[in-house]
Formats: C-alpha cells, sequence, structure tokens
C-alpha cells in the first residue's frame, strides 16, 4: 500500500452556544463563559489542581478523544497570561498532569492492544502564538492542553488520500525550515544538550508509519520499557527536556532571525550548549540571515513567523508496537494528528455522531473511573453522564 497522508471526516454534534454579537469565535471561545460550558457539557472530572479532564466536543477522532485542560479561566482572566506550554506549570501540578497523562495513555494501550487496529497518540500542540487572537491559525482555547485519541487503522486504510501540499502538512523535510536547512545541527544540539537514559534515539524508519509516511525527518525517540516506562517519573523529565531543548533552539534560532549577531536569549536552559553547537555553526547563521532578509522585503511573509516557540511534541505507537516520542516546530497551527499524517476535516452531524456517542462515553467513564481510584479526581456529571 502506498505510504501517503490521509484525510478522513469526523461528525461532530454542534455547540449549543451562540457567539455574543461583534466576537471572534477564538475571542469567545477563551472566555470564562465558553469554559464553563465546557466543563458542564462535557466536563468528566475535576481536581484540586485545576486539571480537567473532558470530552471533545469538536473532536478528532470519535473511537476514543478526550483532553486535559489546565483551566486557569477564573484564576487567569487574561487569556495572554496563561500558562501554555507544561514548562510554565507549577511542579506540584505538572505532578498529577503526568499521572494522568500515564494512567489514559496505558488505558488506550491495554484497550487497543494491536499496532495493526488502532492508532494511538497522546501529546499536545503549542499555544504560544504571538499573532492577534483574531488570526487564523490561533488556538480556541488558550490554556495549556493536551489530547489523547485513538483512530482505527481501517478507517485510516480506507481514508482518502491527503494532498501533500496542503500546508498544514508542514511536519517534515519538504516543508519545514528546521528539517531543510538545518537539519544536522538541530540533532546535533538534541544529542549534545541532552542527557537520556528512558528515551533512546531512533531512526527516521523506524518513527514512520507505513500506512501515511508520516512523521517526515524529525528527532524521535523510543520510549525504553514502553508502557511501565511511563510509570517512572524520570521518563516525564526527560519528555520535559526534549521540550526544553526544542525551545531553546527555536528561540536562539529566531533571535538571530530578528536581531544580527543576538546574545544568548535570556533564561535559556542549556546555554553552554547554545553557545558551542548553534552560535558557532555556519548552517545555523546562514539560515538565520536567510529568512532576515526576506522578512526586510516580503511584509506577508514576515507577518506568518511566530517569533515565540511554537511546538508539537507527541507520543504514540508505532507500526511495531514500540513508543515514540517526536517533537516538531508548528508553523502554522496545524494539528498533532498532521503530525502522523492524518488530516481531520470535522463535519457537524448531530446523528451520525449520536451513532457512535455510546461507546465513546463508555471508553471515557471508563478512564474517568481509574483516574478517580487513583486519587488525581473527581468525577463531573452532565447531562449525558452521571459524577459516578
Amino acid at each position: 500500500m502506498e505510504a501517503v497522508p490521509r484525510e478522513i471526516t469526523t461528525p461532530f454534534r454542534p455547540i449549543p452556544l451562540e457567539i455574543p454579537e461583534g466576537m471572534k469565535p477564538n475571542e469567545f471561545f477563551n472566555s470564562t463563559e465558553n469554559l464553563a460550558d465546557l466543563v458542564h457539557n462535557n466536563g468528566l472530572l475535576v481536581n484540586p489542581e485545576n486539571l480537567l479532564l473532558y470530552r471533545k466536543a469538536l473532536g478528532h477522532s470519535n473511537e476514543f478523544d478526550a483532553s486535559i485542560i489546565y483551566n486557569t479561566s477564573k484564576v487567569i482572566l487574561d487569556p495572554l497570561g496563561r500558562p501554555v506550554r507544561r514548562t510554565q506549570v507549577p511542579a506540584p501540578v505538572r505532578h498529577v498532569w503526568n499521572r494522568m497523562n500515564g494512567i489514559i495513555i496505558a488505558y488506550m494501550l491495554e484497550t487497543y492492544p494491536d499496532p495493526a487496529d488502532a492508532l494511538v497518540l497522546a501529546g499536545e500542540a503549542s499555544l504560544d502564538a504571538t499573532w492577534p487572537l483574531t488570526a487564523p491559525g490561533v488556538p480556541s482555547i488558550r490554556m495549556l492542553h493536551n489530547h489523547f485519541m485513538v483512530f482505527p487503522m481501517r478507517n485510516l486504510r480506507s481514508a482518502v488520500h491527503a494532498d501533500p501540499g496542503n500546508p498544514n502538512l508542514t511536519d517534515g523535510g519538504q516543508h519545514s525550515l528546521f528539517q531543510a536547512y538545518m537539519r544536522d545541527v538541530y540533532r546535533e544540539f538534541f544529542t549534545r544538550a541532552l542527557e537520556l537514559r528512558i528515551l533512546r534515539p531512533v531512526a527516521d524508519d523506524a518513527a514512520r508509519l507505513n500506512l501515511t509516511g508520516y512523521p517526515q525527518g524529525l528527532p524521535s525517540w523510543e520510549i525504553q520499557g514502553g508502557a511501565d516506562a511511563l510509570k517512572d517519573a524520570r521518563f516525564w523529565r526527560e519528555y520535559d527536556a526534549i521540550l526544553k531543548g526544542f525551545l531553546d533552539f527555536y528561540r536562539t534560532f529566531f533571535s538571530q532571525v530578528s536581531t544580527r549577531n543576538a546574545p544568548l536569549p535570556e533564561g535559556v536552559y542549556f546555554p553552554q550548549q547554545v553557545e558551542e553547537v548553534l552560535l558557532f555553526n555556519n548552517d545555523f547563521l546562514k539560515t538565520a540571515k536567510k529568512v532576515r532578509d526576506r522578512c526586510i522585503t516580503d511584509a506577508k511573509y514576515a507577518n506568518a513567523i511566530r517569533w515565540q516557540p511554537a511546538f508539537k511534541q507527541l507520543i504514540y505507537r508505532n507500526d511495531d508496537g514500540r513508543l515514540i516520542v517526536t517533537i516538531s516546530q508548528n508553523s502554522i497551527g496545524n494539528a498533532i494528528t498532521e503530525l502522523l499524517g492524518v488530516v481531520v476535516n470535522r463535519r457537524p452531524d448531530a446523528d451520525a455522531y449520536a451513532a457512535s456517542e455510546p461507546a465513546l462515553i463508555e471508553k471515557l467513564l471508563a478512564v474517568r473511573q481509574r483516574l478517580i481510584e487513583a486519587d488525581l479526581g473527581d468525577g463531573i456529571a452532565t447531562d449525558y453522564w452521571p459524577a459516578e
């Protein structure tokens, strides 16, 4: 079977909220009012750390689809002041969040044990866009949240082929700035900066899904020990270290784009490696000059750049059943599914959604019960399910 990205259509029940006149959807979705509706209509579990597990109202998959959001909507009213990546989360919250992640991923792997039957993934995309909230591609809920989803492989095999030129499929050598011009220094920096014991670098072929041919050209690591490693606090420290390395690379590169011969960005995590590996690498600095020169003459190009770190990081199961971690720049605002070559079109269709809803909710309530038993929160009652 030809390795090509796939495009699927997922029905959803239209959200019953009316957007106030004069507001853009992006503005309203960041409001406390919208988050309250999310809790009451889709909330599954909440805990004192303000972590909310909820059903995705506009989901990617109706097989299994849930998110955890760090719901700071009532304590931080400024949408631009909310935590948007794990490195900004207080350590006690991150500790609880990591335990929740491990339990949910373990449930998905247990429920869908065969990689030939189901694509299992979990991860998050950066919400740290510097565009106006009303600009295309800016996240609809500007708070840190991650995704857990499963796609039946039979659906992906029968799906139409996605257009390889789709601008959202930017995560590989043919589109990505990092991969096209700085692949070697990008990987060298990760190797020099990170001290990893659980995560082991893997070659592109081991990370790539045979069906879609994605991810393409991204640094990837195998989780040695598989699902059991997710119970180890060290794994989550290493997972965060990959993000920190990415943030250093991204911030250093775009500081050089912005200002020729700029000093190290303030607060970098690996200053010695930034100075020795990045700021003495001709390909790195040559590419920064290329982008800077274009920004000076191309206003549209300059306006499209995310000057602050924008990333996608995820854990997924490959064709051999191994768990893989990968990370990519998020240049347009695309979904983490597209990192794996899966393009999702959401279609409003209440009847079609209702057909798959009972089985979906059954699984969501089952994983909620595991979280409750692990003292990770209390159940929420909605019109669709009880609190216990």
